[in-house]
């Protein structure tokens, strides 16, 4: 029987304390009033948890276009919290950990899970090391690949990582593969509630997606993943993700449709010449596009920072087609609020 969203697990526990549905109001009160920049944000969170609406307001990264404010059911977000908890066989008094900020639906859902779940939930301050004065170990948490690279020392206090926000690099993926921390990328975004599905980056790595209970996947003619989930909405959620699919429950992710180049014909995936450029490039990059007479389209390399010269095999396992016709350099890119490059606004400024 799924718990409705004013129940209160009685193993819940807000830095070692356990609260009544009620008695969060007052926490959230405190919290806005006495508390830290970031347990302001938890404040708002619970006050708007515990008031009456059934739904709350939060916010999308504009990672995919404009920021925006949009509304999701208390209810659709416990059932999130149940499939989350149901994947990774999260129980009733296991311990987990918030580092991400409370603004972005990541961090308002640890703190779902924790309250549907009855899980232990302690609080530190969002930074790029969370894990620097953590005495303790978790069964659970969740950070973006920032503070995953920061963490790396750190890793043993934590037995389940789901890290989001941004892809982690190929460069990152091989440095946690001795990790004894089971490590996993999520796809996902605000109208989903989080993640729908995860792949496991060590211990057995997987290049597939695996969706969580009760979610449905098929393709639309562009190739893009659409996403059935019933409890968060009647109608299909259209992505511009490309994907090929593998099975009912798994998915490998191609790259955004939106970033798709097509140069004579041949559709290339600017993510996929991405990871083969990692390792030779430090600062950050991304491929795109600008018109050709002949072709449409062209592939060119966009760094920031200093110029600096390339090695010579760089581009040695890219085809004829994928490699870039220039090389631009420029000083800083433009970036979201949540620190993801938007490649749109950072093309437009190069040619300013």
């Amino acid at each position: 029987m799924i718990p409705n969203y004013n129940a209160i697990h009685n193993k819940f526990r807000l830095n070692g304390s356990h609260y009544t549905f009620n008695k969060l109001k007052d926490v959230a009160y405190s919290y806005i009033k006495e508390g830290k920049p970031y347990e302001k944000h938890i404040g708002e969170f619970l006050l708007q948890w515990t008031d009456s609406s059934k739904t709350v307001t939060v916010k999308t990264s504009g990672s995919t276009g404009k920021p925006k404010t949009i509304k999701l059911y208390k209810q659709a977000m416990v059932h999130s919290a149940i499939a989350t908890g149901d994947y990774f066989n999260l129980k009733p008094s296991n311990s987990a950990l918030l580092c991400l900020p409370a603004t972005y639906i990541a961090g308002k859902m640890m703190i779902v899970r924790a309250i549907i779940l009855g899980l232990q939930l302690d609080l530190v301050e969002p930074s790029s090391r969370p894990l620097e004065l953590v005495k303790r170990k978790y069964q659970f948490a969740a950070m973006v690949p920032m503070q995953l690279r920061n963490s790396l020392g750190k890793l043993s206090k934590i037995k389940t990582l789901i890290v989001g926000g941004a892809k982690v690099s190929d460069d990152l993926e091989n440095k946690i593969q001795n990790c004894s921390t089971v490590i996993y990328a999520t796809y996902g975004m605000t109208e989903t509630i989080t993640h729908i599905a995860v792949k496991k980056l060590n211990r057995q790595p997987s290049s597939k997606f695996e969706v969580l209970p009760n979610v449905q996947i098929t393709q639309d003619e562009r190739d893009c993943l659409v996403i059935n989930v019933p409890y968060i909405s009647k109608a299909p959620i259209i992505t511009n993700d490309v994907v090929n699919i593998h099975s009912n429950t798994a998915f490998e992710l191609l790259g955004r449709f939106d970033n798709v180049i097509n140069s004579g014909g041949i559709k290339i995936h600017p993510e996929q010449l991405e990871t083969k450029l990692t390792p030779f490039i430090k600062t950050d990059f991304f491929i795109a596009s600008r018109e050709n007479e002949t072709l449409g389209e062209e592939v060119i390399l966009v760094i920031e920072g200093q110029e600096q010269k390339l090695l010579n095999d760089v581009f040695k396992s890219f085809d004829k087609h994928e490699i870039p016709k220039e090389v631009l350099f420029l000083k800083t890119f433009k970036r979201t609020v949540s620190g993801k490059i938007n490649r749109t606004k950072t093309l437009e400024s190069s040619k300013r």
